[in-house]
């Protein structure tokens, strides 16, 4: 034992750790006992002898003292309240025993012993190893025992020892601290080591729970911590059960109980069990257990003594109450310590060493197979006699298995198993007598095998064959097979033995697609299947289609035969585009002649094979008859001066009749004849001489219809004929005119003479068509034998005539006249489409035989769902791709040629683009609540959107799946219900149109009587709850879901979920969304906050979710939430409350006090809820403040309906979206941070003009110093966007400054664009009131003054809390926390937010002129309540600090010893746990989803040349081939209309808090002082409030002194430098310092919202280039196809988009100069440790630019002007425009001005004559409503107003 040496100087202080020696008594234990005995040797030689009482009641002392060496022993009596005592009669230099009873009646506490060793020598402390030499003075305690007291057991012996702690309702809150304390200092007393002693705890009430096991924590430390941190459990007083419980799970191996170590158990009670104990305490002393009991209060005596083991006297313990456990410790730790040396004497008496002993090592597994795997392991060190594997499925679903092998053994093989099944292995040595820890690992089993090779071959009409490589170890297979596209065909199955792998099946249908799935079978159970699919081949088609022959009214069809079991063939023809079909029926032959046909007409004729199968597909064709034949060869004969005659070949032998018509080319009557069929000439008669005639000629059929007419022109003679004299040249004329190279534009007519004597030609001629036109001429020369006319008009007929010129002029006689007609315009020909696609097609064409401008192609739906759609290409294009098609439609295309003279007729076409969407869509595995669909996966699909609807009440799933997938299943459906299952196939961003089926439920089975359900859903959705009725908030629930919840428990966790979330009102975007995340070891999100939109969907969500199991890792799944699920992914809001819920029945396995106040600080609202063995103290720090509106506790889940009604409306109370979350003096409220929002925080106030910051009410709370006109403001609509809610509390803690002017100034405000004041606070530091002032509903203006006294001491100069709370009916005001004055008021009407909010604004300012008062500001907040006031503790301010209510002050540090630290590392893994029950069989798992395809199969090798087959049909649209180079870029698209402009986002968040500047050089030191004694440590509340008083003092001593050292205090550099403990007064700002480097560039803030983009519209025709309109509306429509690039366009009009919100502020500038260090100052009282004095704030001042204090938006603009330019300041001060002033308008400075203009809406008393006498008489405040006085005006101050009068 070592004894602590004593320091001697003079007469010195011996200081002694006593010997606190308790002997347990029942009868001396109820009397406390004195602490801390303590002597003092004097000078004189006397000995002063010092105790501290005991806590409790007692009637006095009785001091015994004797000397060691046998004196007499001497008695004195102490009367109660003295504590020490001077002996004088005693030898300084013998060793004397002093024994201090406390006395109660005639009863004696257990004496307080220590030992006087006698001058010169050591102290000696029996038993007793002492801390140290001196003792600090300890902080007192309820239960304290002093190290020095403490009793240490120094054995080297170890044990394990096991706590089980009493906690039932009857100990209450309160006293388990004591227990706690109690548990601390037991623990306190052995050397506790996982090497060493062991100690474990667990609790009892109703049910026990272990706290922690012996081998759960490394150290002592940790233990501490375990027990400081020990729950409260609650519940009611089973001692035996709990007896019973640490004797099966504390005292046990795997709880890290050791063999051969004493084992202790020690019981503490406050009452009688409310079972029998014996039995289990018998168990628990013959297991070897040595039981200590200790009795607190109520405890039953007897119960203790058959409780503890043997002897009574030192194992049973029974105090009266909790606060005097203490005087036990010693006793009890002391005899402990004995028993565990005596029985570790016992123990190694009696025990052999034992053998090494552990588990296995190095699991292995091999050999896997679908059936079996083997396990291997090292051995385990020692005898192992066998090794226990056991295994079990890791899903749950299956047994616990269990096998043995012999110890010598090393590996077993286990069989029987699942395949591919994960199963979980722990291999166990057992020893003889005991056996080891698990080797723990885990193996899948291997799938079955599944057939492999699967051929479909040999397929016919109605056959094919199936092949498959054989499966070793099957039992069969079986086939499955069904067309694919045909719903009402049942599956056909084949159950085949295992020696066949080849089948044939039959009774197939032709041109059908069949899905065949094969599956191998091993017993009842069946391999993953495999699936391919072939389609029959179709019935045989004629081929080789030809048409000849054919003929005005008549066609022969031939085609080859089909195949040579055809019966017959059916032909069908039809006019092409027409209705009516025609149908002919011919025998097994090869041609056919179809009759009775239109001429000129198109047909499409239809050629099928008909079989006793069927028809097949069709053969087709089209064929055009020939038009009408024309009458042949017309001539003319027998020409006279009246007649000629016409003759004609006849064209065909059914001619009916003839019709001639003639007519003079010169013009005259018409003449028409009709001629029978069988002639051939006619003699035209009764003409005129000289007269050239035109005669048309055409046939008329049987049918009516006429031929096209023929003309022929021929020329009557003259009646006169003249002898010419022989001298005259005979003339010929013309003959044998001709036109020919037709074109479209030109015709070239020929002619031939004979006469020499011709000088011209000239060529007349004039279109037929219309009224003629006027004739055209053109002169030939004579030698010239033909002309080409043009340009000519297309598809005209012109009469041309030639007329010679001779010497003697135009010879009119000897003309020749013909006709000509110019060609159509030419049409492009050969349409045709290709490439066609999902969205897409090609269209291709021939050119026009005639050079063309271009060619124009329209195209639109065939069904005209949309608007035509035109593109037009140049002359050497052929070819264009047509974009953006809809999918499945059939197009109609028009082709048409551009000429110089107009357009061709349209080519016409059809295309259509490919149908996106599955074939063989069909149901299969159809139950009762539960419908599978299958379809063929479409190969280009990227993925699927199924959706399945309810045809009888609407209810509707959807689920997208990947687009290799072919099946899907629904489940949750009702029964005897029909749906329709809608599939919409994807490709990228492309959806096809629905491919649909539907299909009924079964009915539900029916079902034998049961019970009813535990879980019965409500029927009907429940109602909403009226506080939830304005609730808005992103709203998640967290939910446990580990082991020891429990499926009962789980399913009465979602009943909880469900009527809470019933409670709430709309769901979705417009209210409260809601999200749930359940958790055990990770978390899992159920669904997210944007998954439903309605209350309906979301109830039944939350009732299909399913337990998770595992452990409890709450942190990681805070954490989880907090990013995965408050995301704007996953829908979370801006400007919405985030509100958590926590629901949880443990401690968390992991830390959770970081994120949670993590999430605290940025806003979530968090509530907790624990119930059966959850930790309150952690659902207090993991929960919001206040903790009683925010944490929730229930003993079980049965009880949790007490707190739903209140949770509910906890959380609908949070749920609002005017107000956000804020964390304010430790509780979390409803409100706005307005310092943060107006920039007066620790890291932005640099950049806000005009402002610094100064130490405030404590060193450790800054405050802002407005410098006069700083003029700090915001706009309204980024402070309060929504207004101000109906009933808020103005807080705002600040301190008006000397020089403040005395006029009023409005401490906060509101104005609009007007610069009318809304709603504001205004000081009068004149008439000492305070005015509060808005608007009401009706928008009537209304003020409220208060003059009060308690008004009256803001305007002293110190620091004030001000709280102006404003409901519908009162406006009150509460000044540092006590009440100062309420006047009634009408509600307030909203405001407008499109103006400005801010501080210290004049009352008297206006316009440009704007000033404002300066004065500090410490706290300013809106809250969003109007109880709040009365809930403040006012902890700002030192006078009402009371350090027990408040929370701790930022940056302090902690003077006193129960601060808790930062947490310890994590400990060790735990050990394995207990082996929990085998559950109960679980409900069968939901049909698996179907497993993925399988990859294609290798090629086969390449079979013998086969025999050339005969033409095959043609084959099946290719896969697209690869993608083309791009073509030509189009021309730029129009422009859609310009979408909304976006809100602007909220400002940003503060950034943290940076670094404190470094330490200053330290002024050189004072003198050092006398040291005093050391004085008892004064109360601290005490010391504040002389603290404040002395502030208040100094302030008011210290500004009168200021302005003497100003000059000096500018001049000099300053550097921050660590402010001394208690600060001076802020000094005033210094001159403005050189200008820093500008700090970096903000980084930009976030953009608004994107405007939607408008419709593409059509691209209009291709016109000829005209003058340049007017700018044209903006089409709306489908986007055009890419056209060729076009002219450049116009510049783009545009507007500027609205400004982000403002970057952050650049980095601070460096610091200045150091100054020159003070002088020395005397030296100071003595210090003492004061929390607010750990961190402090220097004096910053920011310096005002030469245009400081810059009012934006003032007269010169008519918003804000800094809105659209560069990025602002985010702080920038933002002044009211002044109203009627528009931009660029310039004030006259002579113009008379009004001060007040604008603020008439302010309190009358603020602007009537007179209202404040100026300093010097002449001041003069007047109403806007009274002219100026004669006198002019001034100042306050005693200046001259600008201007007045005018002058």
């Amino acid at each position: 034992m070592e004894a602590v040496r004593l320091r001697r100087e003079g007469w010195c202080l011996l200081v002694f750790m006593a010997l606190l020696v308790c002997v347990p008594s029942p009868a001396q234990g109820q009397v406390p006992a004195p602490r801390r005995l303590r002597f003092k040797l004097l000078s004189s030689g006397g000995l002063v002898v010092t105790w501290k009482e005991p806590k409790g009641d007692y009637d006095g002392y009785r001091f015994v003292y004797d000397n060691v060496q046998g004196g007499e022993e001497k008695a004195l009596f102490v009367p109660k309240g003295e504590t020490k005592i001077l002996l004088k009669d005693i030898n300084p230099v013998k060793k004397y025993v002093f024994k201090v009873f406390a006395v109660s009646g005639q009863k004696q506490s257990k004496a307080l012993q220590g030992k006087y060793p006698g001058k010169e020598r050591e102290l000696e402390s029996e038993g007793v190893q002492p801390q140290g030499g001196r003792e600090s003075d300890p902080v007192e305690d309820l239960n304290e025992i002093s190290g020095a007291d403490q009793f240490v057991c120094t054995s080297t012996s170890i044990a394990d020892i096991v706590i089980l702690v009493d906690g039932s309702w009857s100990i209450g809150r309160l006293n388990f601290r004591l227990v706690r304390n109690f548990l601390e200092s037991l623990v306190t007393a052995f050397d506790v080591d996982i090497n060493k002693t062991r100690i474990g705890l667990a609790q009892y009430s109703g049910d026990p729970r272990i706290e922690w096991h012996l081998n759960a924590f490394p150290s002592k430390e940790t233990v501490m911590d375990a027990v400081k941190n020990l729950p409260y459990k609650g519940g009611n007083t089973l001692t035996g059960l709990a007896l019973t419980y640490i004797l099966e799970h504390s005292f046990k191996t795997e709880s890290g109980a050791r063999p051969g170590v004493p084992k202790i158990g020690i019981l503490i009670t406050d009452g009688k069990s409310q079972d029998d104990v014996i039995p289990p305490a018998l168990s628990l002393r013959e297991a070897g257990i040595e039981l200590f009991a200790i009795g607190v209060k109520n405890a039953d005596e007897n119960e203790l003594q058959s409780i503890a083991s043997p002897p009574i006297e030192t194992h049973v313990y029974n105090v009266a109450d909790f606060n005097i456990m203490s005087s036990i410790v010693e006793g009890l730790t002391r005899i402990v310590c004995e028993r565990v040396e005596e029985q570790d004497k016992e123990i190694k008496k009696d025990v052999v060493t034992p053998e090494p002993q552990g588990p296995p090592r190095d699991l292995v597994t091999s050999e896997v197979s679908p059936r079996s795997f083997r396990v291997s392991w090292s051995a385990a060190p020692g005898s192992v006699q066998k090794y226990r594997v056991v295994y079990h499925t890791t899903s749950g679903t299956g047994h616990l298995e269990e096998t043995t092998v012999d110890g010598s053994e090393s590996s077993v093989l286990l069989t029987n198993l699942n395949a591919l099944t994960e199963y979980a292995i722990a291999v166990f040595a057992v020893y003889a007598s005991a056996s080891s820890e698990a080797l723990h690992g885990s193996q899948t089993t291997l799938a079955l095998p599944a057939v492999s090779q699967v051929e479909l071959y040999d397929v016919g009409h109605s056959t094919m064959r199936v092949r498959w490589s054989s499966v070793e170890g099957v039992s069969g297979y079986m086939v499955l097979y069904t067309p694919l596209s045909l719903e009402d065909v049942d599956e056909t199955e084949l159950r085949l033995p295992e020696s066949v792998t080849d089948v044939h099946l039959i009774s197939l249908r032709p041109d059908t697609e069949y899905t065949v799935t094969l599956y191998a079978l091993y017993g009842d159970e069946a391999s993953d299947p495999v699936t391919s699919q072939e389609t029959t081949l179709p019935l045989p088609s004629p081929r080789n289609l030809r048409v000849f022959d054919v003929k005005h009214n008549s066609a022969k069809l031939s085609w080859d035969p089909a195949a040579e079991d055809v019966n017959g063939y059916r032909v069908g023809y039809v006019i092409t585009g027409g209705i009516q079909t025609n149908e002919v029926k011919a025998g097994p032959v090869t041609s056919l002649v179809l009759k009775d046909l239109a001429s000129s007409t198109e047909y499409t004729a239809a050629v099928f094979a008909v079989y006793d199968e069927g028809q097949s597909e069709a053969l087709s064709g089209s064929f055009v008859t020939l038009a009408l034949p024309e009458p042949l060869h017309p001539v003319t004969s027998d020409v006279s001066a009246g007649s000629f005659r016409i003759s004609w070949t006849h064209p065909t032998d059914d001619v009916l009749l003839y019709k001639l018509a003639w007519e003079p080319l010169d013009g005259g009557d018409n003449k028409e004849v009709v001629v029978p069929g069988d002639k051939d000439t006619f003699l035209l008669t009764d003409l005129t001489e000289r007269t050239e005639y035109e005669v048309f000629l055409s046939a008329i059929y049987k049918d009516g219809a006429e031929s096209n007419p023929v003309s022929v022109l021929e020329t009557t003679l003259d009646r006169s004929t003249t002898v010419a004299p022989t001298t005259t040249v005979p003339r010929f004329g013309l003959r044998n005119i001709a036109v020919d190279e037709e074109t479209t534009s030109s015709l070239r007519v020929s002619w031939e003479t004979d006469d020499s004597g011709t000088e011209q030609f000239k060529v007349s001629y004039r279109s037929l068509g219309g009224d003629g036109g006027r004739a055209e001429t053109t002169m030939v020369p004579g030698t010239q034998r033909s002309v080409v006319l043009q340009p000519l008009l297309s598809d005209t007929e012109y009469r041309l005539t030639v007329s010679p010129i001779y010497m003697d002029g135009e010879d009119h006689h000897l003309s020749i006249s013909s006709r000509g007609k110019t060609l159509p315009l030419a049409s492009p020909r050969d349409l045709r489409v290709s490439e066609e696609w999902y969205d897409r097609l090609r269209v291709s064409w021939d050119p026009a035989p005639f050079p063309t401008q271009g060619y124009r192609i329209v195209y639109q739906p065939s069904s005209g769902v949309e608007g035509p759609l035109e593109m037009f290409v140049g002359d050497d294009v052929n070819t264009l791709l047509l974009l953006s098609l809809l999918t499945d439609t059939e197009y109609s295309i028009k082709v048409t040629a551009s000429y110089t003279t107009g357009v061709s007729e349209p080519l016409e076409g059809t295309g259509k683009t490919l149908h996106l969407g599955v074939k063989g869509l069909s149901t299969y595995q159809v139950r009762s609540t539960s419908m599978c669909v299958q379809w063929q996966p479409l190969d280009q699909a990227s993925l699927y959107r199924v959706t399945i609807e309810s045809l009888l009440n609407g209810q509707r799933q959807e689920v997208s799946v990947a687009g290799s997938a072919s099946r899907q299943c629904f489940h949750d459906l009702s029964p005897n219900s029909q749906y329709k299952i809608s599939h919409y196939s994807q490709l990228q961003a492309l959806e096809g149109p629905a491919v649909t089926t539907t299909d009924t439920t079964l009915p539900a089975p029916t079902q034998p009587p049961t019970t009813p359900p535990t879980t019965t859903p409500p029927p009907t959705i429940p109602p909403a709850k009226e506080v939830c009725k304005a609730a808005k908030a992103d709203l998640v629930f967290l939910v446990d879901g580990s082991w020891s919840i429990g499926d009962d428990n789980f399913q009465k966790i979602t009943r909880f979920l469900y009527s809470t979330v019933g409670s709430l009102d709309m769901i979705g975007l417009e209210g409260t969304q809601v999200a749930i995340a359940q958790f055990s070891d990770d978390a899992r999100t159920e669904f997210n906050l944007n998954a439903h939109s309605d209350k309906e969907s979301l109830l039944d969500a939350i009732q299909r979710i399913s337990y998770k199991g595992g452990n409890t890792k709450t942190g990681r799944a805070m954490k989880h939430v907090k990013d995965a699920i408050f995301t704007e992914h996953a829908g979370v809001r801006r400007g919405i409350p985030k509100v958590l819920v926590v629901l949880t029945d443990g401690r968390s396995q992991d830390d959770v006090n970081k994120v949670s106040k993590e999430m605290q600080l940025e806003g979530y609202i968090i509530f907790a809820i624990g119930f059966a063995d959850a930790d309150y103290g952690e659902l207090v720090n993991m929960a919001s403040k206040p903790s009683e509106r925010h944490v929730f506790f229930v003993d079980d889940l049965d009880a949790v309906k007490k707190i739903e009604e209140q949770l509910i409306t906890f959380v609908c109370e949070a749920a609002t979206a005017t107000c956000p979350s804020l964390l304010m003096s430790g509780n979390t409220l409803a409100g706005f941070r307005m310092m943060e929002m107006f920039g007066l925080v620790e890291k932005s106030y640099s950049s806000v003009e005009g402002v610094s910051m100064e130490p405030g009410t404590f060193n450790s709370f800054p405050c802002y110093r407005l410098h006069k006109d700083a003029l700090v403001s915001q706009p309204t609509r980024y402070l309060h966007p929504e207004g101000l809610p109906s009933d808020y509390t103005l807080t705002i803690l600040f301190r008006l400054l000397p020089d403040t002017p005395q006029e009023p100034f409005a401490l906060w405000e509101i104005l609009n664009n007007n610069s009318e004041p809304l709603v504001g606070v205004i000081l009068d530091n004149g008439g000492k009131t305070l005015t509060f002032f808005n608007h009401d509903y009706k928008g009537d203006f209304q003020a409220v003054t208060f003059d009060s006294p308690d008004i009256k001491k803001i305007f002293h100069g110190s620091f004030h809390k001000l709280h102006v709370a404003i409901s519908k009916t009162v406006a009150k005001v509460v000044i540092d926390c006590k009440v100062a004055g309420e006047k009634p008021i009408n509600a307030a009407g909203n405001i407008t937010t499109d103006g400005v909010e801010m501080l210290g604004r004049m009352v008297r300012s206006r316009g440009r002129r704007d000033n404002s008062a300066p004065f500090q500001l410490q706290m300013f907040d809106i809250v969003c309540s109007t109880s709040w006031p009365s809930r403040d503790k006012c902890c700002e301010l030192p006078g009402l600090r009371k350090e027990e209510d408040c929370p701790a002050m930022p940056h302090a540090c902690t003077c006193s010893q129960d601060s808790k630290g930062p947490p310890g590392p994590s400990g060790p893994p735990g050990g394995p746990g207990i082996r929990g029950m085998r559950g109960s069989q679980g409900e069968p798992g939901s049909t698996g989803a179907a497993g993925e395809r399988g990859e294609k199969g290798e090629m086969g090798p390449a079979g013998p040349q086969g025999v050339p087959g005969s033409p095959g049909v043609p084959g099946r649209d290719g896969p697209p081939g690869q993608r083309g180079l791009p073509g030509k870029e189009g021309p730029q698209g129009r422009q859609g209309t310009s979408g909304p402009i976006g809100t602007p986002g909220a400002p940003g968040a503060p950034g943290s808090s940076g670094p404190p500047g470094p330490l200053g050089d330290a002024g050189p030191p004072g003198p050092q002082g006398v040291k005093g004694e050391r004085g008892e440590r004064g109360d601290i509340q005490s010391q504040a409030v002389v603290r404040s008083i002395a502030r208040q003092v100094c302030e008011q001593l210290i500004q009168s002194h200021l302005s003497r050292y100003n000059s000096i205090l500018n001049q000099i550099p300053s550097q921050s430098v660590s402010v001394r403990p208690v600060p001076g007064p802020p000094g005033e700002p210094g001159r403005p310092g050189p200008r820093g480097p500008p700090g970096e560039q903000g980084a930009s803030g976030r953009p608004g919202f994107p405007g939607s983009n408008g419709q593409s519209g059509r691209p209009g025709e291709r016109g000829l280039p005209g003058e340049k309109g007017e700018r044209g509306l903006t089409g709306v429509g489908m986007q055009g196809a890419r056209g060729p690039p076009g002219p450049p366009g116009a510049p783009g009009e545009g507007r500027t988009g609205s400004q982000g919100p403002p970057g952050r502020p650049g980095t601070q500038g460096s610091p200045g100069r150091p100054g020159t260090p003070g002088s020395t100052g005397p030296s100071g009282p003595p210090g003492y440790c004061d929390q607010s004095a750990c961190m402090g704030y220097n004096v910053r001042v920011q310096q005002l630019s030469p245009n400081a204090y810059q009012n934006y938006g003032g007269p010169a603009s008519n918003q804000y002007r800094n809105f659209g330019g560069p990025a602002p300041n985010p702080y920038q001060n933002y002044g009211a425009p002044a109203p009627g002033n528009s931009e660029g308008q310039e004030e006259e400075e002579d113009e008379e001005e009004d001060p007040y203009a604008g603020y008439r809406a302010y309190p009358p008393q603020y602007h009537q004559q007179n209202y404040y006498p100026g300093p010097h008489g002449n001041t003069e405040v007047r109403s806007p409503r009274y002219p100026r006085g004669a006198d002019g005006g001034h100042t306050s101050n005693g200046e001259p107003l600008e201007n007045p009068e005018g002058h």
